[in-house]
Order: C-alpha cells, then structure tokens, then sequence
C-alpha cells in the first residue's frame, strides 16, 4: 500500500490516433485548415499536371504530353519547398513547446519506391531506439523533410529524361513519376497528421507566431540532373 500511485500525480499519454480525432479550439482549427488548404491546392494542381500528362502519353501525344509534365514538375518543386519548409518550422517552434505530441514512425507498406522505403524502414529504426517523444518527434520531421527532398530530385530527373529524349525505358520512367507522386501523397498525409498533433501542443500564445512562418513562401529547390545521355522516344 506503500507503493499505490497517486491517481492524480501522472496524466494519461495521448497517442496520436487520440491527437488526430481530437478537436481544436476554433483558433487552432482555422490555422490548421488553413495550412493544410495551401498544401492541398498545391498537390491538387501537381497532381492534375500529372494525369494530364500521362493522359496524353496513352493518346500517343508526345509532344504535349513532354509539355505537361514540365508544367508538373514545377508543382512538383512547389508542393516539396512548402512541405520542407513546413516541416523545418515544426522544428524550430517545437524546440520552444515544453509537451511535444507523441508520433509514429513511417511504415514501409504506404510507400511504393525504394527512396521512401528506406527512409521509412530507417525512421522505423531509430523509432524505437530513441528515448522519449521529443527526439522522435524532431526524428520524424527530418525523415520526412528529407525523403520529399529525395522524391522531388527523383522527379526532376525523371522528368528531365523524358522531356529531352534521353530515357532508355520510357515506359519505366513513366511509371516512376505515377510512383514518386504515390509517395509524395503519403508523406503529405504524414505532415498533415503531424501537424494537427503539434497544433494541439502548441501553446495559445505561440499559434499566431507560427502561423505566419508558416504562411511564408518557401525558398526554391535547387536541383541538378545528370548531363543528357543517348536520345530516345517517349
């Protein structure tokens, strides 16, 4: 009787299915939707750029169709900066937030490519070897800052083979970007869940700070393809 724990003394732990199906306070909530709005608008237009491309790949239009996704790679760039940066300010404000929301770790089976895979299986790893929500929180965000980072390089380089001639397998390349965008979609589910739970644990007096670094544009992607090789069809 000695040892009985005081019912009091030591609050339950959220996890984050009880974080996401949590409400916010009408304050947070607007902030949340309209982060997550920005983030949807840009990946609705990448993805339209995308379909429409392949689209006119199926109808043999490959002139159009090498037009298109260089209108989709652009998007491409502009939904990784917003997500990159979005994550490197979660970072930087949650150094400042006392109770950091708890996370899980990326799962293999959501992603598609070898990129995203390993970068999951890694985040995974470290999941249950780092002690206490905080380092896998910040964990987390650099896993998934980082394999967008990877994903939108892929794209570009995919895309720049296409475009200019140069892929040996048109076929594969093409398949790779419908792969990339796949995973490009799980890690924008991932920021959004992360998102909703670092809002809830951000203080009140915080929201409005965060909110507007949040809102600025994000310094662009610089990507370097590899010098062009041997010309092909699309």
């Amino acid at each position: 009787m000695f040892f009985k724990r005081n019912r009091g003394s030591a609050p339950a732990r959220r996890d984050v299915a009880q974080d996401w199906l949590a409400s916010l306070s009408r304050e947070k909530s607007e902030t949340f939707d309209a982060i997550v709005r920005l983030w949807e608008c840009s990946y609705a237009m990448m993805s339209v750029a995308l379909d429409d491309a392949l689209t006119l790949r199926s109808r043999a239009e490959l002139v159009c169709a090498r037009q298109q996704i260089s209108i989709a790679t652009d998007l491409v760039s502009r939904l990784a900066g917003t997500l990159i940066a979005s994550c490197q300010c979660m970072a930087d404000h949650g150094r400042h937030v006392p109770d950091l929301p708890a996370v899980e770790p990326l799962n293999v089976e959501f992603f598609r490519g070898k990129t995203a895979q390993s970068a999951a299986s890694w985040n995974a790893l470290l999941h249950h070897v780092l002690w206490g929500d905080r380092s896998r929180f910040f964990h987390k965000l650099r896993i998934l800052g980082h394999t967008v980072e990877q994903l939108c390089r892929e794209f570009h380089q995919t895309s720049s083979d296409i475009s200019e001639g140069s892929s040996v397998q048109p076929g594969a390349s093409w398949a790779s970007l419908e792969m990339i965008q796949y995973d490009l979609t799980t890690c924008l589910r991932e920021a959004e869940v992360v998102l909703k739970s670092f809002i809830r644990a951000l203080p009140s007096e915080q929201l409005a700070g965060f909110a507007l670094e949040m809102g600025k544009p994000p310094a662009p992607i610089k990507v370097r393809t590899r010098p062009r090789l041997a010309r092909a069809s699309a």
